[in-house]
This record gives C-alpha cells, structure tokens and sequence, in this order.
C-alpha cells in the first residue's frame, strides 16, 4: 500500500503525523511525506521519503498581503482570537497554492490513500482528483472537522476545486485525533495516542536532572513564533520579582537565548535540546506557549502545566488546559507558580489525563484500519 502523508507548510504540523507514518513504514508499507517551508521531517529522524511541494510558496508572504487585506482580522489571529476567518485568510491561499503541486505528485506516484493534516485540505483536493480514500488525522486540539469545512467554503479553495473540475471533496473514509476526549469532548474520529517522532542527534538527559532535586522544578520552553524568546524572559524576570515572597523552585529554561546566559541567576538553570518526555518526568511543572505540541506532552507526561494563550490555535489550548483543572492559562505570576507546585487538584487532573493519553491505542493499531481502505 502507498500512503501520500500530507501538512502544512509550517512548523509543527507535519510531526504529529510522524508517528503513524514510521508505523506504516514499519508495516512493510510505502510512505510519501509532503510539506515544505518549515514542515520538514525533524533533522536526523529515520529517513523516509519527503518531497517538498511548497518550494514557490512563500507563507510569510502570503501572512503579509493577508495583514494588509484582513487586518482586523490579522491582529485577532495575533491574540489567538481569529476564528474561522482567520483560518481562511492564511491558510485557504496557502493549500490553494498547494493543491496543483499535490494533484501532481497524487498523479505520478499513485497513493492508495492519502492522509491529510487539517489545515493541508489540499491533500483531500488530490485525493478527490484522482478518486483515491483519505484520511483526516488531526495535529492539535482543535475540532479538525470544523477546520476542514472552515477551509472547503473559503474562495481560494473553491477556485482549486473549480481548476480541478473537482463539485465537492468528500468526507474523509474515517478521521484519527490524537486529542484526549476529556479535554476536547467526545468526536466522530478514531483515538490515536499522541507520540514523539523519532529522532536523534539530541543532547543527553544531563546528570543534574537525572537525580532528584532540593527544589521543584519547572521546565521553560521556548516560545513558538511571536513569543520566542520572549516567554523564557518573562519567566526569569518573574521569578526575581517573586524571590522573596514566592515559592522556593528553579527554573529550568530549555535552548534560552543568548542573552539571558549573559549574566548567571540563582535558581536558573539551562539545558539543550532533550526530547520532552525526558524532560518532563524530572520536573514538577511547565511552563510553555500554548502549542498544542507542548499541551499534549505536558498531559502525556502528567505535569501540571501554565499555558500561555496566544496567536492562532494557543488561546484555544490554554483555556482547554484550564478547564480540565490540569493546569493554567494566563500570565505567570507568584500565585500562579503556587498554584502548580502545590495545588494538589492540578497535579491530580494531569496524572489523570495522563493515564487517559497512556490508555489510547497507538499508532500502530490503526494500520490495519488503512490498509482496508486500499
């Protein structure tokens, strides 16, 4: 069986496919990834076959001429309050532009079935051109059904589908999310557990963190797009504010910028770039950007964690995360870093919800469930 493995040419769209990808491979099945820009497999991974059907398209251009256009709607998708609007304006050019290349390669190397991302419906489009099942395999939190209508309705992928000779895409044969349903609810998809990709070339887990510490402490991760360096700051300069009256802990700041190595902190800490369900168990919370990468790791590791909500779907995490009572959403303040090392409700949803994360079937059980389809 050939399986066309389809995201978005972003960051982290493309690993949380990996996982059933590598098991479809190891399965004795052939796999085609497709992306481009920054959703490239992750540097050393198992290779599998990758083929970049993004190399015309510019994201940051077209994330321009939409701020000029929409810009109402730009500065709400900044906030991570954009809604479907803000869907289409970014990402309905983006698979439009996507969809021609991936009709093509859909043509020359004949999939069997082809799984898409949400926000990459162009591979439904490919799929529907050449009459072939496919997948919906979900990458995040949000409802990926919804993502897709949002997506199909927008003009730029009428345009594709009308170019295609395409009068409608249909429903995916089935759909996987790798989202726990006591967070995101009950969804007309197929449980898969969320997982890393495999890697390699990373650092080792440092000796200090292998053993255990006279303070609590809280993993910093760096923050994605507009927040990048910025969240680790944050984090140091509160943690100065609170010295005298805040909880005793050390922070623990992952690949931190430059300057904030400048000058030594007590109760700072650095390390590089170690897989996160290494990092995670040798702390007692997190605090991170709100990316739904990050999210799922917390919960997968069952840590309490602080949820920073901002651009695009990281509002949406942070006030899952906080109304499943498994951690925070909002500024990381002195009552804030109480409230995760010693509220013990926190530390009891996340175990929770980690055991529901351990409980989900893994990517290699929904193999067979493909292969029907071919």
């Amino acid at each position: 069986m050939r399986v066309l493995v389809v995201a978005a040419p972003l960051s982290g769209h493309l690993t949380p496919l990996l996982p059933l990808a590598h098991a479809l491979w190891d399965s004795g099945h052939e796999v085609l990834l497709a992306g481009g820009g920054d959703a490239h497999p992750l540097p050393g991974a198992d290779p599998l076959p990758f083929i970049d059907v993004a190399r015309s398209l510019r994201v940051g251009r077209l994330a321009a001429r939409s701020l000029v256009a929409h810009p109402v709607t730009a500065r709400a998708e900044l906030a991570g309050r954009g809604g479907d609007a803000g869907v289409r304006s970014l990402f309905g050019p983006v698979n439009e532009e996507l969809t021609d290349a991936l009709v093509t390669v859909a043509e020359q190397w004949r999939p069997d079935v082809v799984v898409y991302e949400p926000l990459a419906v162009a591979g439904a489009l490919a799929a529907a051109r050449h009459d072939v099942p496919a997948v919906l395999h979900e990458n995040g939190l949000l409802d990926g059904f919804a993502l897709v209508r949002t997506l199909l309705d927008s003009r730029p992928l009428q345009r594709a589908r009308l170019r295609h000779g395409l009068r409608g895409v249909p429903p995916p044969a089935i759909a996987l999310t790798i989202a726990p349903s006591s967070l995101v609810g009950a969804r007309d998809a197929l449980a898969v557990r969320p997982g890393r990709a495999r890697g390699s070339g990373r650092s080792a887990l440092p000796a200090w963190l292998s053993g255990p510490s006279v303070r609590p402490r809280v993993l910093v991760l760096r923050g994605g797009g507009p927040l990048r360096g910025d969240l680790q700051a944050s984090a140091v300069r509160a943690l100065d504010d609170v010295r005298d009256d805040g909880p005793d802990c050390e922070l623990v700041l992952v690949r931190p910028p430059g300057r904030l190595l400048r000058h030594g902190r007590r109760g700072v800490r650095t390390v590089g770039r170690v897989p996160l369900d290494e990092l995670l168990p040798a702390c007692a919370a997190v605090l991170h950007d709100g990316s739904a990468a990050h999210v799922l790791a917390a919960l997968a590791a069952g840590v309490p964690q602080l949820a920073l909500p901002g651009p695009g779907d990281r509002r949406h995490n942070a006030e899952l995360v906080a109304a499943r009572g498994a951690g925070l959403g909002g500024p990381f303040t002195a009552d804030a870093l109480r409230r995760l090392l010693h509220d013990g409700e926190l530390a009891a949803a996340a175990r929770d919800v980690r055991a529901e994360i351990a409980a989900m079937p893994p990517p290699q059980a929904r193999v067979e469930v493909l292969t029907a389809l071919a």
